[in-house]
This record gives structure tokens, C-alpha cells and sequence, in this order.
């Protein structure tokens, strides 16, 4: 008899306080999507996840430069920026990473999006 295995951990990384984490929880709690919590911002995140980010995702679109972090960098860091400036910049500051950052297993889902949610999570469309 051939055992499946274990579902793979779905986990979200982020900072437990921002308001977009807090939607993206509230989704999940509400559509019954068990996650595993990773605060980035206290337990820090390696290059190499950032890495794998970047090659799943882009750094381009890891990178929040919306933020108030962004937006208080001198125009020195944020000149001339490519993956690894971009990449290690995040490392240092966490916060310039966009939120949340769900890792399935199979799929990156960067931002908060319902739509996207319900189609990887429900298999449907809301």
C-alpha cells in the first residue's frame, strides 16, 4: 500500500501589523486556508529565499517601493538598482518586501489579491 504525501506547508511571510497582512489573514481565515506565519521582519529572511524569490517571481516585483523604507532610502540607494543591490537591500530591511509573499509549494503569490486567492486556494473564480 503506497502512502501519499504530506500536503506541503503553505506559508505566508510578511509583518504581522501591516494592514494588507491583516486582509490577506482575514481571506484565508475566511475561506479556510491554513497557513504557517513567517514575520520577516523579526526572524529575518536569508538571501538565498530572496533568491528563489526573485527566480520564481522577479525582484521587481518583491520589491515594495511604496513604502515609507522605500521612500526614506537616500536617492543613492536606490539609483542604479539591480537584483543583488535590490535583493540585499531587502535582507537589510525587510520592510521592502512586498506583502504578503504566500509560498505554496508550487506557486509565489506577492501582494494581497482575492481573485488570485480564490483561484489557487478554491479553484475558482470570486
Amino acid at each position: 500500500m503506497t502512502v501519499p504525501p504530506p500536503p506541503r506547508r503553505r506559508r505566508i511571510f510578511g509583518i504581522r501589523n501591516c494592514d494588507t497582512m491583516k486582509k490577506a489573514f482575514a481571506w484565508l481565515a475566511g475561506h479556510g486556508v491554513v497557513v504557517d506565519f513567517v514575520d520577516y521582519r523579526k526572524a529575518g529572511i536569508s538571501i538565498d529565499e530572496l533568491s528563489e524569490w526573485s527566480r520564481r517571481a522577479g525582484w521587481e516585483t518583491l520589491l515594495n517601493t511604496r513604502g515609507t523604507t522605500w521612500k526614506k532610502l537616500t536617492a543613492e540607494e536606490r539609483a542604479d538598482l539591480g537584483e543583488v543591490r535590490a535583493l540585499t537591500l531587502m535582507a537589510a530591511q525587510p520592510s521592502l518586501i512586498r506583502r504578503p509573499v504566500i509560498d505554496t509549494g508550487d506557486a509565489l503569490l506577492i501582494g494581497f489579491d482575492p481573485q488570485r486567492y480564490a483561484s489557487e486556494f478554491l479553484g475558482t473564480d470570486l
